[in-house]
């Protein structure tokens, strides 16, 4: 079974036969032990300090179908490496087109990521509202929002009552988390803790879409409700607005209420706060184990993960771009 490796330390990567050599290296350049990853096991690395690989390498890791994503030392997604698009269609990359540049098409498609996202909040607070956390004023406020979704006919207006949905969602944080305060959303950078986790995990779950679109015929670069943008995959934005509540969100509390991460996790900078390295790995483990975690699928019948869960989104959407049936978002239903 393939998984995702996370590479947290700088090091050297090579080819060993159909392994991948993985050596670390600390600060002054010494090499620590090898670590040996059979390539057949292999879907995608992450990593979060320098690689050092020749072309030999990655022509490998692409015949492989492997992507390689890359973040900076602030916890930024700088760019990843993806194979050779080989699943791209022109059909459906002339249809996708058309959905983009058809001005009602589209506006419906970007409701459907705005009502899926917002609803999959909703979940999260009334969850919470249930185990004596009271957000039921903010549940209130995004319910009242909900109703303006069908109503909007521009993605600037769209995009401006996702955000008001969104910082509602972000205000109940502070009666959800325990001994933290998250003191509104900042990003670029995150001036507290809270805020460096939702940009980590928001830019992990980006990852995550784009890998499952990857692995679909869509083009990942033409989008709805985010704009397409030069050398941008817009669309993972997209799909990310519906998955952020379920993979992220719930990681995070989980991460800070049960103190697997605490205070003295962090490194305060004097751009803003980062995670310390033992902390990056606390929350890809649990984020990972989040993408694992399987659940019975009401229209499947059948036990799927969260993660394959993202790629069964995309083939709804490709339906209806196609024509075939009209996506409807996912919505949690626990």
């Amino acid at each position: 079974m393939k998984r995702s490796y996370y590479l947290f330390n700088a090091g050297r990567m090579s080819r060993k036969d159909n392994t991948l050599k993985f050596t670390p290296t600390d600060e002054d350049g010494i090499e620590g032990v090898p670590r040996y990853i059979p390539v057949e096991t292999v879907d995608n690395l992450y990593c979060f300090g320098s690689l050092d690989a020749n072309s030999a390498l990655y022509n490998f890791l692409g015949q492989n179908h492997i992507s390689v994503h890359f973040f900076d030392y602030y916890e930024h997604y700088t760019g990843s490496f993806m194979a050779k698009e080989y699943l791209l269609a022109g059909k459906m990359q002339i249809e996708q087109t058309k959905a983009y540049t058809n001005r009602k098409k589209r506006i419906e498609i970007a409701q459907k990521f705005v009502e899926g996202g917002a609803f999959n909040m909703l979940k999260n607070l009334k969850y919470y509202n249930n185990r004596s956390k009271d957000v039921s004023s903010q549940v209130a406020l995004i319910e009242g929002h909900q109703l303006h979704i069908p109503l909007t006919n521009q993605i600037d207006e769209l995009m401006g009552l996702e955000g008001n949905i969104r910082q509602v969602y972000y205000d109940a944080f502070e009666t959800i988390i325990d001994d933290f305060s998250m003191d509104g959303r900042s990003k670029q950078p995150p001036k507290n803790e809270v805020n460096a986790l939702i940009s980590f995990g928001n830019m992990m779950c980006y990852t995550t879409c784009l890998d499952m679109i990857y692995h679909t015929q869509l083009n990942p670069t033409i989008s709805y409700l985010h704009e397409p943008g030069f050398r941008r995959y817009s669309l993972a934005l997209d799909l990310a607005e519906i998955f952020k509540p379920i993979l992220v969100d719930r990681v995070i509390f989980k991460v800070l209420n049960k103190k697997e991460i605490q205070a003295k996790d962090f490194d305060e900078k004097v751009n803003g706060v980062i995670l310390k390295p033992g902390a990056k790995k606390t929350f890809v483990q649990s984020y990972d184990e989040r993408l694992k975690e399987t659940f019975k699928h009401r229209s499947l019948g059948k036990n799927v993960s969260y993660k394959h869960l993202i790629k069964l989104e995309c083939y709804k959407l490709s339906k209806d771009i196609l024509g075939i049936e009209t996506y409807k978002p996912f919505k949690m239903y626990w």
